[in-house]
């Protein structure tokens, strides 16, 4: 009997020798701070204005109906994470990675979110009015209904993204933008110059709310169905 629990011993000690060695666990207890580990931790409905998260992994963090106003996100990591009526409403995000994230109905709005990624992100309804958007990607993402009121968008990428019923009308374009691919179902692109915007297809355009003051690329046409009648929710 002793020999056989001394064998079953070695045995354990074995396979945890030989188990790969695990990273850091998260720190979720910790206060805000830059470069924490906040991965895959809860941060669920709370109010954590102003923020220093510079750096930070937060990686597959939950922070539903968080209020993170303010908060300074740049060069965090976000991707994955879940911002579900979250509020990021004057936070900066220059270089941050908000790959996949879901943020359905997430404000971002007057966000500074420079070099930022939103690559397969679930943005439906989100608000980045008044945001600066300058060389964002926003590629493979879902916008449906999301509203970029006076929005300032350089060299942003909408290649294949989900544009459907999206307000990008009050928006400013200072740099041509990227639409490749992108599903634009009563996207709403009233007044806009998009003279300049690249892998704009008629097709497109066919489905996409413009009016008379529409700039197109050139070999684009305004369709007769323009302009469209205003939604009502």
């Amino acid at each position: 009997m002793a020999m056989h629990r001394s064998a079953l011993g070695l045995l354990a000690f074995l396979l945890l020798a030989a188990a790969p060695i695990s990273t850091r666990a998260a720190d979720c207890g910790s206060t805000a701070s830059p470069k924490l580990d906040w991965q895959e931790c809860s941060k669920k409905n709370l109010m954590l204005q102003g923020s220093d998260l510079e750096g930070a992994n937060l990686f597959s963090t939950d922070f539903s109906l968080t209020d993170l106003s303010g908060a300074n996100f740049k060069s965090a990591n976000l991707e994955k994470a879940t911002l579900v009526r979250a509020s990021l409403e004057g936070s900066h995000a220059e270089g941050a990675n908000f790959a996949k994230v879901e943020a359905y109905r997430a404000s971002f709005a007057n966000i500074a979110a420079e070099g930022a990624s939103f690559a397969g992100a679930e943005l439906q309804r989100a608000n980045f009015g008044g945001a600066r958007l300058a060389g964002v990607s926003f590629e493979k993402a879902e916008l449906g209904r999301a509203d970029f009121d006076k929005a300032v968008l350089t060299g942003v990428k909408f290649s294949f993204a989900n544009l459907s019923r999206a307000d990008l009308s009050n928006a400013t374009f200072e740099g041509p933008a990227t639409f490749e691919r992108a599903f634009m179902f009563l996207t709403r692109i009233e007044g806009l110059d998009l003279s300049a915007a690249a892998g704009l297809e008629q097709a497109q355009i066919e489905l996409a709310c413009g009016d008379a003051s529409t700039k197109l690329p050139l070999g684009l046409s305004a369709p007769a169905t323009w302009p469209c009648p205003a939604e009502h929710e």
